[in-house]
C-alpha cells in the first residue's frame, strides 16, 4: 500500500484541493483531499474590522504593477471602497495623487490602501517604534526579598531601594517578612507592607495582596502599575486635592461670616 502527493496537471485548483493517489487491490484511485492550510482557513475577514497597518514587516507602495486583478480597496481616509477592479483602482490613485500599499495579501480579495507618502512616512516611523518596543520586552522576572520585622532602618531603606529599582524595571517583586515579636498582631504585620507600597505613589501596586503564612511569616508581591491604573491614580489624586481645596475655601468662607 502506498500513498503519495501529486499536484494536478492544471494550474487551476477545485476549491484549493490537492489529489491524493492511492493504489490498493482495484488499482489507483484519485481522491480529493483537502490541504492541511487553505485559503478558507487562512481568509481575515476585511467588513467590520480595522485593519492593522503595522501587521506587515514592511510598508510601502507596490506602484502600478498589480499582480492580483480584483483587489479589496480602502481610500486615504479609511473608507471601505469594497472590491474593485486593479485598474480602477490604478485609475482612482492616478487621480487622487496617491500610492496604493498592500495590506493583507491572505485575504480573499487581498486588501490595498491608498495612501499619501505623508501617511507611508508615519506608518513607517509607528512601525519602527513598536519594533523597538517589542525588543525592549523581556520576559517578566519574579524577584525575591525577605527580611524580619526587627530590620534596622537603615537596611529596610536600602531594601526598600531595591524594591523601587526592580518595580521601575516591570518586575514582580515577592518580599516574605519574619515576626520576630510573638505579640505582634498579624494585622501590624500587613500594615508593614502598606508603608512600603507607599513609598511608591503612582508606580506600583499589588499583584498578589499581602497575606500571613504560617509560622510568623507574611508575604505579598508588588508589581509595577498600567498606564491605566497609572491615569485612574492621577485623576483621584487630582480629585482629593479639589475636594480638599472646596474644603479649605468653604472652612474660610465661615470663618468671615462669624
Amino acid at each position: 500500500f502506498a500513498t503519495f502527493w501529486t499536484q494536478p496537471a492544471h494550474t487551476k485548483m477545485i476549491s484549493h484541493t490537492w489529489i491524493e493517489l492511492e493504489q490498493s487491490k482495484r488499482g489507483f484511485l484519485f481522491v480529493l483531499r483537502k490541504t492541511f492550510c487553505t485559503y478558507e482557513d487562512a481568509e481575515e475577514k476585511v467588513k467590520g474590522k480595522k485593519i492593522n497597518l503595522s501587521a506587515g514587516k514592511n510598508i510601502g507602495s507596490v506602484g502600478r504593477k498589480i499582480p492580483h486583478r480584483i483587489i479589496h480597496l480602502i481610500d486615504e481616509t479609511g473608507e471601505d471602497q469594497g472590491s474593485v477592479h486593479r485598474a480602477d483602482a490604478i485609475r482612482i490613485m492616478d487621480e487622487k495623487e496617491l500610492k496604493l500599499v498592500l495590506l493583507k495579501e491572505a485575504a480573499d480579495p487581498p486588501v490595498y490602501r491608498l495612501m499619501s507618502g505623508q501617511q507611508i512616512h508615519e506608518e513607517r516611523l509607528k512601525l519602527r517604534d513598536k519594533q523597538k518596543d517589542s525588543s525592549k520586552k523581556g520576559p517578566v522576572q519574579l524577584k525575591e526579598l525577605t527580611f524580619t520585622t526587627a530590620i534596622a532602618q537603615h537596611d529596610l531603606d536600602m531594601k526598600i531601594k531595591q524594591i523601587q529599582q526592580w518595580v521601575d524595571k516591570k518586575h514582580h517583586v515577592k518580599v516574605i517578612v519574619q515576626n520576630k515579636n510573638a505579640t505582634d498582631e498579624p494585622e501590624k504585620m500587613l500594615e508593614f507592607f502598606g508603608r512600603i507600597l507607599e513609598t511608591m505613589p503612582g508606580k506600583a501596586t499589588y499583584l498578589s495582596p499581602p497575606r500571613v503564612l504560617k509560622e510568623r511569616r507574611s508575604t505579598c508581591v508588588y508589581r509595577h502599575m498600567s498606564q491605566k491604573e497609572t491615569q485612574a491614580w492621577k485623576r483621584m489624586e487630582k480629585d482629593k486635592s479639589t475636594q480638599k481645596d472646596n474644603e479649605k475655601e468653604a472652612t474660610e468662607s465661615c470663618l468671615l461670616k462669624q
